[in-house]
């Protein structure tokens, strides 16, 4: 009690977060997950149906077409947004000449300040097959149009590329605030003993960004499950069944059909689901350890 009072000014300015959180995020998790376990009305009682909509989800050949599609997607871009930034820090650290360095990190970062419909309209408009900018490069080799955003062949790819392209400048300055953290004595002992440049970044500057590539590693792990805005926006009838991901089928459930208690329950599953593979991953790369 004395700590408390001692500290009172700071616990009550922390209130009002506590209070927020309480009433916008854990209050409506709670009502959710009761839900999942009702057969939601807009009017009147709402029974309780056991696990029969975990059931119904379960069931249902569409979640787990959009399982598949959500962990191929998903997948691909924990993979390559977790190489290609790494791949971009550390050839923009080798670089001599700093504002040629702030420049092309300005350039890989912009795309991150923009929302999703700004990037699906940049990529929509690259992919167009009349006067694209990518089928125009093609058209000077003498190759057809290709119509990216009508064939399933690359809707998979398209969102994993256009993720990439949104989120690599953000990954990428993490990696290169890390750089900038390496003891430089560590280099400098390293070209005493005759070191050269690809020695020094493979046994000094990747072990010292082992901490940095296990958060973001982490980071990432939490949003494999979670794609949801990028698939809503470019999306069309025409790629839907191989890019429709989970988050889609809870969007189609809740909003769409009104099913909610379908919809809380594929929801609740994704969150065990993203928890589970987190932990896992978190145990895998020794998180902890440091």
């Amino acid at each position: 009690m004395k700590a408390l009072r001692k500290h009172s000014v700071f616990y009550l300015m922390m209130l009002p977060i506590i209070v927020y959180f309480l009433l916008f995020s854990y209050y409506p998790l709670l009502r959710g997950f009761i839900t999942s376990f009702q057969k939601f009305r807009v009017i009147g009682n709402r029974p309780f149906v056991g696990l029969d909509n975990y059931k119904t989800v379960l069931t249902d050949p569409n979640f787990w077409r959009m399982l598949e599609n959500t962990l191929f997607i998903g997948g691909g871009i924990l993979v390559a947004g977790f190489v290609a930034p790494l791949i971009v820090a550390l050839s923009l650290s080798e670089v001599m000449k700093s504002w040629f360095r702030k420049f092309t990190q300005m350039i890989i970062y912009l795309p991150h300040l923009f929302s999703w419909v700004v990037v699906a309209g940049l990529w929509i408009f690259m992919l167009s097959p009349d006067g694209g900018l990518v089928n125009e490069i093609l058209g000077w080799f003498g190759a057809v149009p290709i119509h990216f955003l009508a064939e399933e062949a690359y809707g998979r790819w398209i969102m994993i590329a256009s993720s990439i392209w949104k989120e690599a400048g953000f990954t990428c300055v993490i990696y290169l605030a890390s750089i900038v953290s390496i003891n430089p004595s560590l280099f400098e002992s390293a070209r005493i003993d005759g070191a050269n440049r690809w020695q020094l970044v493979r046994y000094i500057t990747i072990p010292q960004l082992v901490p940095a590539m296990k958060v973001v590693l982490l980071l990432s792990t939490l949003s494999v499950l979670r794609i949801f805005d990028q698939v809503f926006i470019m999306k069309n009838p025409a790629i839907e069944h191989s890019v429709d991901v989970l988050m889609i089928y809870t969007y189609e459930k809740g909003i769409i059909k009104f099913d909610m208690g379908v919809a809380n329950a594929a929801g609740f599953m994704i969150i065990a689901a993203t928890l589970l593979l987190t932990l896992v991953v978190r145990r895998a790369i020794r998180y902890d350890e440091g």
